[in-house]
């Protein structure tokens, strides 16, 4: 979904938010159709190793858990994210342990994966998940309330009322919808 405002997240937590519109459902493409494209996509951003092996199954556990995200980023808009969602992303934190970097140039600490094939790459996402939680930056990233849309974006506004990933598209074509329903 394009949008014409900034919907970027602050630093890494954009992964997570990039991850999830990685298929676009108003257009219904999908980024992650195939092992190639997740290795790429997860390859580009550090994630993973160019050259590593990325399964069928490993896709379908990548998409899995990207909805997983996007129900609990609904949560953030007031739709309950279901227990099944739950499971899916405690199940990828357990296929991913995680385990605690020091960096001590700036001394401060950071989760790392210690697998480095597609459920580290995943268990990274889900550190971010946990550290935007941590500061209160996670309730800042919504979806889109339209439910052909649900596209992820980051709420600038300073009130965190948003609801829209684009008010001249989704708001506009939602407020016609009710106008004409009225």
């Amino acid at each position: 979904m394009a949008s014409t405002h900034d919907e970027t997240a602050p630093g890494e937590l954009e992964l997570v938010r990039t991850f999830i519109n990685t298929t676009d459902l108003l257009r219904e493409t999908e980024g992650l159709a195939a092992p190639a494209a997740l290795r790429a996509w997860l390859a580009e951003r550090g994630l993973i190793d160019p050259r590593a092996t990325v399964t069928q199954e490993g896709v379908a556990r990548a998409r899995e858990v990207r909805e997983a995200l996007r129900a609990l980023v609904e949560a953030n808009s007031g739709t309950p994210c279901a227990p099944g969602n739950l499971a899916t992303l405690r199940e990828a934190a357990a296929r991913a342990p995680l385990h605690v970097m020091f960096d001590s140039a700036r001394a401060t600490t950071r989760l790392e994966p210690l697998d480095r094939g597609i459920d580290g790459a995943l268990g990274r996402l889900l550190a971010i998940v946990h550290g935007a939680m941590e500061s209160g930056e996670w309730r800042r990233i919504k979806a889109c309330h339209d439910a052909d849309c649900r596209w992820a974006f980051y709420d600038h506004s300073k009130n965190r009322s948003a609801t829209w990933c684009d008010m001249a598209s989704c708001g506009n074509r939602n407020k016609a919808r009710r106008r004409r329903a009225r």
